[in-house]
Protein backbone atom coordinates (compact mmCIF):
# COMPACT_ATOMS: atom_id res chain seq x y z
CA UNK A 1 0.00 0.00 0.00
CA UNK A 2 1.94 3.38 -1.25
CA UNK A 3 1.56 6.03 1.86
CA UNK A 4 1.07 9.55 0.06
CA UNK A 5 2.19 13.29 1.62
CA UNK A 6 -0.08 14.90 3.95
CA UNK A 7 -0.86 17.22 1.53
CA UNK A 8 -2.97 14.81 -0.06
CA UNK A 9 -4.69 13.69 2.93
CA UNK A 10 -5.76 17.56 2.97
CA UNK A 11 -7.23 17.66 -0.83
CA UNK A 12 -9.08 14.35 -0.07
CA UNK A 13 -10.63 15.45 2.79
CA UNK A 14 -11.25 18.95 1.49
CA UNK A 15 -13.38 16.40 -1.47
CA UNK A 16 -14.83 14.21 0.93
CA UNK A 17 -16.58 16.92 2.97
CA UNK A 18 -17.50 18.28 -0.29
CA UNK A 19 -19.02 15.08 -1.29
CA UNK A 20 -20.81 14.82 1.70
CA UNK A 21 -22.75 17.99 1.66
CA UNK A 22 -23.88 17.32 -2.10
CA UNK A 23 -21.43 19.71 -3.99
CA UNK A 24 -19.00 17.50 -6.24
CA UNK A 25 -20.22 17.27 -9.67
CA UNK A 26 -22.17 14.01 -11.02
CA UNK A 27 -18.32 13.25 -12.62
CA UNK A 28 -16.44 13.61 -9.31
CA UNK A 29 -19.09 11.52 -7.54
CA UNK A 30 -19.10 8.71 -9.93
CA UNK A 31 -15.35 8.69 -10.52
CA UNK A 32 -15.25 8.75 -6.26
CA UNK A 33 -17.97 5.82 -6.30
CA UNK A 34 -15.48 3.57 -8.79
CA UNK A 35 -12.19 4.62 -6.74
CA UNK A 36 -14.56 2.96 -3.37
CA UNK A 37 -15.34 -0.29 -5.21
CA UNK A 38 -11.93 -0.62 -7.15
CA UNK A 39 -10.86 -0.37 -2.89
CA UNK A 40 -13.03 -3.24 -2.00
CA UNK A 41 -12.26 -5.09 -4.81
CA UNK A 42 -8.38 -4.78 -4.35
CA UNK A 43 -8.86 -5.67 -0.61
CA UNK A 44 -11.18 -8.88 -1.35
CA UNK A 45 -8.51 -10.40 -3.47
CA UNK A 46 -5.61 -9.56 -0.80
CA UNK A 47 -7.73 -11.01 1.77
CA UNK A 48 -8.50 -14.33 -0.50
CA UNK A 49 -4.69 -14.86 -1.43
CA UNK A 50 -4.13 -14.18 2.37
CA UNK A 51 -6.92 -16.61 3.55
CA UNK A 52 -5.29 -19.35 0.98
CA UNK A 53 -1.67 -18.67 2.69
CA UNK A 54 -3.23 -19.19 6.00
CA UNK A 55 -4.80 -22.16 5.25
CA UNK A 56 -1.86 -23.73 4.11
CA UNK A 57 -0.36 -23.40 7.08
CA UNK A 58 -3.55 -24.64 9.01
CA UNK A 59 -3.38 -27.77 6.87
CA UNK A 60 0.29 -27.97 7.45
CA UNK A 61 0.36 -27.67 11.24
CA UNK A 62 -3.35 -29.19 11.79
CA UNK A 63 -4.55 -26.38 13.66
CA UNK A 64 -6.81 -23.33 12.96
CA UNK A 65 -5.35 -19.78 12.27
CA UNK A 66 -7.55 -18.05 15.11
CA UNK A 67 -6.14 -21.23 17.71
CA UNK A 68 -2.38 -20.80 16.87
CA UNK A 69 -3.06 -16.92 17.00
CA UNK A 70 -3.74 -16.34 20.85
CA UNK A 71 -1.12 -19.05 21.28
CA UNK A 72 1.28 -16.63 19.73
CA UNK A 73 -0.15 -13.50 21.65
CA UNK A 74 0.48 -15.68 24.60
CA UNK A 75 4.03 -16.74 24.22
CA UNK A 76 3.04 -20.04 24.05
CA UNK A 77 5.12 -20.85 20.68
CA UNK A 78 8.32 -20.32 19.28
CA UNK A 79 10.19 -17.75 17.21
CA UNK A 80 10.60 -20.17 14.19
CA UNK A 81 9.71 -18.24 10.75
CA UNK A 82 6.79 -20.36 10.03
CA UNK A 83 5.23 -18.70 12.76
CA UNK A 84 6.23 -14.94 12.41
CA UNK A 85 5.32 -15.52 8.89
CA UNK A 86 2.00 -17.37 10.04
CA UNK A 87 1.28 -14.75 12.54
CA UNK A 88 1.76 -11.55 10.17
CA UNK A 89 -0.20 -13.06 8.18
CA UNK A 90 -2.82 -13.48 10.60
CA UNK A 91 -2.90 -10.06 11.37
CA UNK A 92 -2.75 -8.55 7.69
CA UNK A 93 -6.05 -10.77 7.52
CA UNK A 94 -7.38 -9.05 9.92
CA UNK A 95 -6.29 -5.71 9.03
CA UNK A 96 -8.02 -6.27 5.21
CA UNK A 97 -11.02 -7.22 6.98
CA UNK A 98 -11.44 -3.74 9.41
CA UNK A 99 -10.76 -2.28 6.23
CA UNK A 100 -13.48 -4.42 3.91
CA UNK A 101 -15.84 -3.90 6.77
CA UNK A 102 -15.22 0.11 6.98
CA UNK A 103 -15.33 0.38 3.48
CA UNK A 104 -18.77 -1.43 2.98
CA UNK A 105 -20.61 -0.78 5.98
CA UNK A 106 -23.52 0.93 5.43
CA UNK A 107 -23.41 3.94 8.36
CA UNK A 108 -19.77 5.29 8.59
CA UNK A 109 -18.77 6.88 12.26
Amino acid sequence: MTVYASSHTKQVSKLAKLYEDGQVSETTARTLNKVLVFEVNQIQTDLAATEKDLGEFEQRYNLLTSDFFRQWQAGETDDRMDYVEWASLAQMADNLRKRLEFLTSETQK
